[in-house]
């Protein structure tokens, strides 16, 4: 009985993906546990800590197909944590008690902590792949439309022109940020943990180092310096990298769904048919894919905050702040691959409307021209007078409803000064758009 919109049999396509559901789910979370108990037992065989044919016998039973998950949820309700559930099973399993020396010298949290780190690098090798899908659609759009007019936008008024390449370029540079981010974070965050009940491996009289070391080595981790039972700033920090991706991505969507709207027309979701369509209003195309991915990214910040809380644990094993973390980081994985999957699909075949962009900056009849004329004229009468000059004759032209360049024309303290053709110059939004094209040429540059 699905509950929640991640496992919903309906929704779960919309507000994630089935790759990453896998990776936070029951069955991959066992199989952790499972890896990391056979991985130790073959270091300390090795080690000579335990028989090797403990060590043999506890590794051939690591597998989820002996682990009965029914009884493993009802010793999880009894116990309270799953990891002693699993050890108990595997005891069982093994002949000759050689069971007993599964989990030799560990604790719970040293399993599920190490788990844990192991489905963040399979979460995050996700997301790295989206990101970079997502920044090549950028990269397409923006050299696609580096000198592509549109009007820019300041207090959802129109403002001057920039480039629809240009405002790609923006969002690219953010995503490429986040892909070193990424780079950097699994340097920090990819741990293992293996330290015993207060984090001092006092269990281990001798080769308690080494088997923390060669652990790691066999899980692919990195070896901790100390202990991070209760030092939970590597998991924080995952949430809060998941948060400003998603930041990321909400600016885009908001951004998507005003250029969708029927007053301004210029981009469209991709097209499919009946997607985004209304029930009662035949003629609706609805940014869906944005609304998902705005829904998903709200909840996956305060996913953020809520990791951040679980940094505030008590002593060296907490109670109670450690789950937090079982309850939300799978969440925030799962609505992040969502918001990827949604943002990728929206960027890799965004419609793109070059002829409304234009339209739109034309519909104020020159007005969004000022700053340029204003700007022209400084050198000639003052920029601050030039200034106030425009601003009256802007007030002058909507209220006559005439083109700004007519009244600019007529007005005897700027025809001594420019022609109207010198004013039709600095009216012609193809002659204001800055270093739009440098720009996004600079952010292409980055790409590797």
């Amino acid at each position: 009985m699905a509950a929640t919109i991640i496992d919903s049999v309906i929704f779960q396509g919309i507000f994630s993906s089935d790759e990453m559901r896998h990776v936070w789910s029951d069955e991959n979370r066992t199989q952790k546990y499972l890896d990391i108990e056979a991985a130790l037992a073959r270091v300390q065989g090795r080690l000579g800590l335990i028989p090797q044919e403990a060590a043999d016998e506890i590794v051939s039973h690591c597998q989820l197909e002996q682990i009965d998950l029914l009884k493993l949820r009802q010793q999880t309700e009894r116990i309270g944590y799953p990891i002693l559930g699993v050890v108990s099973q595997l005891n069982l399993l093994c002949r000759d008690k050689l069971g007993e020396y599964c989990h030799w010298g560990a604790t719970t949290q040293d399993i599920t902590d190490t788990a844990t780190s192991l489905q963040i690098r399979e979460g995050l090798a996700i997301v790295e792949r989206e990101l970079a899908a997502i920044s090549a659609a950028l990269a397409k759009l923006a050299k696609a439309h580096r000198l592509t007019p549109m009007i820019g936008r300041s207090n959802l008024q129109q403002a001057i022109p920039v480039t629809f390449g240009y405002k790609m370029a923006g969002l690219l540079s953010a995503v490429e940020r986040h892909r070193e981010r990424l780079t950097q974070l699994k340097e920090r965050v990819l741990v293992g943990e293996f330290a015993g009940a207060a984090g001092t491996l006092a269990s281990l009289e001798r080769g308690a180092m080494e088997t923390q070391a060669g652990l790691c080595a066999e899980l692919g981790l990195k070896q901790p310096v100390i202990a991070w039972h209760t030092i939970r700033d590597n998991i924080a920090e995952v949430g809060a990298f998941l948060g400003l991706v998603g930041g990321t991505l909400g600016k885009l969507s908001m951004d998507i769904k005003l250029m969708m709207q029927t007053e301004v027309g210029e981009v469209y979701e991709p097209y499919a048919h009946g997607r985004g369509s209304s029930s009662t209003m035949p003629q609706k195309r609805n940014p869906i894919s944005s609304c998902y991915i705005h829904a998903a990214i709200s909840v996956v910040r305060q996913h953020a905050a809520a990791l951040m809380d679980a940094m505030v644990a008590d002593h060296e094993r907490s109670t109670g702040p450690w789950e937090i973390e079982w309850i939300v980081l799978p969440e925030a994985f799962c609505l992040m691959a969502g918001a990827l999957k949604q943002s990728r699909y929206v960027l890799e075949g965004l419609e793109v409307d070059a002829e409304a962009m234009r339209r739109n900056i034309d519909m104020t009849h020159g007005l969004v021209m000022s700053e340029a004329v204003m700007m022209g004229l400084g050198p000639y009468i003052g920029r601050e007078y030039a200034h106030d000059l425009v601003y009256d004759i802007c007030r002058e032209a909507v209220k006559q409803q005439r083109p700004l360049l007519d009244l600019l024309a007529e007005h005897p303290e700027i025809n001594k000064h420019l022609d109207r053709a010198a004013l039709a110059r600095l009216c012609d939004p193809a002659n204001y758009l800055g270093q739009s094209g440098v720009m996004v040429d600079r952010v292409l540059a980055t790409l590797s």
